[in-house]
């Protein structure tokens, strides 16, 4: 099979072509992550999700208290070391931003198409708030979910409206039918406007691709199939597998959307935490796990999309206990550490069922022993800001004690960013500055994003491998020092890292006095 290393350029046609090229090979050549040594890791992704479906704590909310609200969780969050945040931006064919193409979430403003007054865009003031705090913006997407249960009441603009023909309603929930082209072509209109209009560092989507099954209830794809699978060949005992194409087709076309519209935006997903129970592979390459699958009973095929590089990175929902009969975490965690496919691999995490077995250790050290996995996304957001089981603490004092870099994206960009300029320390009205120059760009991710700035004592060695060296991580040129009396000599390093976290390799250096 042909492997492709990919590279970008600034010839946005060369780039895109060589994606495309790659999606649809037989696979993409990626470069395979170290092994974590220690408790402490310089690279490691620190995510959290904060849904907005069944949410009704913003609908009641002034503008001014909402834009408050969310700035206390991501400070806190911060706090906690997280650096993405993934944040549900559409849970029902809607809108958390200003969009002609879907209504304003009910989960908003109470009513479905009803603007905030005054009108404001809180995915906008996301995106900026994160890049500030140098943390990852992930617009979460439903890709395929109109209602949730009993929910059938759509502002007058929805798409439902204008196309009923487009959907099906399935154990009370009204979906797009993946195995119509139209949907996916609407769906990848509202990532290409999504990715087109916001600075998102990701585009990101969950389990929900067909839905959960209902036993002795199947799914209502008669219609599609007939129209779009008989004539594509498959057979009626093939159903499975003309749904599994459907998805296929959907999560390359989202990938292709993006590499036309801006290529380092990155597309992940989140998928159920069990591809396959052992029993159900004739070949015995499943999991010793019981549960739902997601290559049986979901229809995504999960491993074909990391193997194909149809997806940037790959969170499952490993949200099971240790010891658990019908699903271990550690032995879905090594599954999946097996399976990783040279992919970036993160391990989603249930914050509240892991703190209610006090399991929050051995589980990050799993973690960090995996040769494959480079980091976690936790589930939810609101159990960290509720410190559930002292998870804040422990994130704050233990596990995430130092910043970390997010693990750098080599599959899209492997070329370092080049080194500050000019680095200097000086006194300024602010106080002693330590300050640089560097060239940036929002439209050029080669450029720095941000600056790594590592402190030493006279005498130390300079390991900026170390990230207790680490005294921030900022998109500003400059760094406040902490100046006392200017007795003891200390050497700071400064590092330039671009879009895609390929940092710099040395950096510059200056001794100053503090």
């Amino acid at each position: 099979m042909k492997q492709i290393k990919l590279m970008y350029s600034y010839s946005l046609r060369l780039f895109i072509f060589l994606m495309l090229l790659a999606s649809a090979s037989c696979t993409t050549l990626r470069q395979t992550p170290k092994p974590a040594e220690g408790r402490q890791v310089k690279r490691e992704f620190r995510g959290a999700w904060i849904q907005t479906v069944h949410q009704g704590e913003y609908k009641n909310m002034s503008t001014s208290q909402l834009k408050k609200e969310l700035i206390r969780k991501l400070d806190y969050l911060q706090d906690c070391g997280i650096n993405a945040i993934v944040f549900q931006v559409r849970p029902e064919a809607d809108a958390w931003y200003q969009s002609k193409l879907e209504p304003w979430s009910r989960f908003l403003t109470g009513e479905q198409g009803v603007a905030p007054d005054p009108v404001w865009d809180p995915m906008e003031f996301l995106v900026n708030a994160c890049h500030e705090r140098n943390m990852e913006f992930h617009a979460w997407l439903n890709p395929y979910r109109v209602s949730t249960s009993g929910n059938t009441v759509f502002a007058p603009g929805h798409i439902y409206n204008k196309h009923p023909e487009w959907f099906v309603t399935y154990n009370k929930m009204i979906l797009f039918d993946p195995g119509l082209p139209q949907s996916r072509a609407f769906i990848c209109k509202v990532v290409q406007d999504i990715v087109s209009r916001y600075d998102v560092d990701a585009i990101h989507m969950d389990d929900y691709f067909y839905p959960y099954p209902v036993a002795g209830l199947p799914f209502p794809d008669d219609a599609s199939f007939d129209a779009y699978g008989r004539s594509k060949g498959y057979k009626d005992n093939q159903r499975a597998d003309w749904r599994r194409e459907n998805v296929n087709l959907l999560v390359q076309d989202i990938k292709q959307t993006i590499l036309r519209t801006k290529p380092w935006v990155r597309f992940g997903i989140s998928p159920f935490g069990i591809y396959r129970n052992k029993k159900n592979t004739p070949d015995g390459s499943g999991s010793d796990t019981n549960g739902l699958q997601n290559y049986d009973d979901l229809y995504a095929d999960i491993t074909l999309w990391v193997q194909k590089g149809w997806i940037d990175y790959n969170i499952p929902q490993i949200y099971w206990e240790i010891g658990n009969k019908a699903a271990d975490y550690v032995t879905l965690v090594k599954w999946w550490d097996k399976n990783a496919n040279g992919g970036h691999l993160y391990v989603g995490q249930d914050v509240a069922r892991t703190m209610k077995k006090d399991e929050l250790d051995k589980k990050m050290a799993y973690i960090r022993s995996a040769s494959n996995i480079q980091g976690n996304c936790f589930w939810p957001a609101n159990e960290i800001l509720w410190n559930t089981g002292g998870v804040a603490n422990q994130l704050q004092e233990q596990y995430h004690r130092y910043p970390a870099l997010i693990p750098a994206y080599t599959h899209l960009h492997d070329r370092l960013p080049k080194e500050v300029s000019g680095l200097k320390a000086e006194w300024t009205k602010e106080g002693y500055l330590l300050h640089w120059k560097a060239e940036q760009s929002d439209t050029n991710p080669e450029l720095a994003r941000y600056f790594v700035v590592y402190c030493f004592k006279a005498g130390e060695k300079a390991d900026i491998t170390n990230p207790a060296n680490i005294v921030t991580i900022t998109n500003k040129t400059f760094y406040l020092l902490p100046y006392e009396k200017g007795n003891d000599t200390y050497k700071y390093v400064v590092t330039a890292v671009d879009r895609f976290h390929n940092e710099s390799k040395k950096g510059k250096s200056k001794k100053v006095k503090l």
